[in-house]
């Protein structure tokens, strides 16, 4: 619990990607939503063409790693998109810094996880699982 609160604040608060959340926007116009992930497990086939085949796009979250970088893209994120499950590794190659086909490489390692999406129904109030695909 406390390693998802500091999560929380970090990304509300010290993310460079996104501008600070405010203490009044927080209270009036943001809805919180937390991913609870499952242990992630590395993908293996002979072929690294068929990584695709073995991602079940709304079901799946990826983590690319290799040459000293990473990238994660939650499960919710290809279904928002409507990728289909190259696209995805393509794009999780890509937030990675990696080039976009670098997937198909033996030493990245691609893996997948599950999610379980909590979001709250209107600022500071009740919480409710959602589906992904839910507007």
């Amino acid at each position: 619990m406390d390693a998802t609160i500091k999560a929380a604040v970090y990304a509300a608060t010290e993310d460079p990607r996104f501008p600070r959340v405010s203490l009044s926007e927080l209270k009036s116009s943001i809805i919180m939503e937390i991913t609870v992930l499952t242990v992630p497990h590395i993908l293996k086939t002979k072929d690294r063409k068929n990584l695709p085949e073995l991602i079940e796009v709304g079901r799946h979250g990826l983590i690319v790693q290799g040459h000293g970088s990473s990238g994660i893209l939650l499960p919710q994120v290809a279904t928002e998109w409507k990728w289909d499950a190259s696209e995805f590794l393509l794009n999780c190659c890509l937030k990675a810094g990696l080039p976009p086909d670098s997937w198909l490489l033996d030493d990245v390692e691609v893996k997948v996880f599950e999610g379980e999406i909590f979001e709250e129904v209107e600022p500071e109030g009740e919480v409710s699982r959602k589906t992904i695909g839910d507007a």
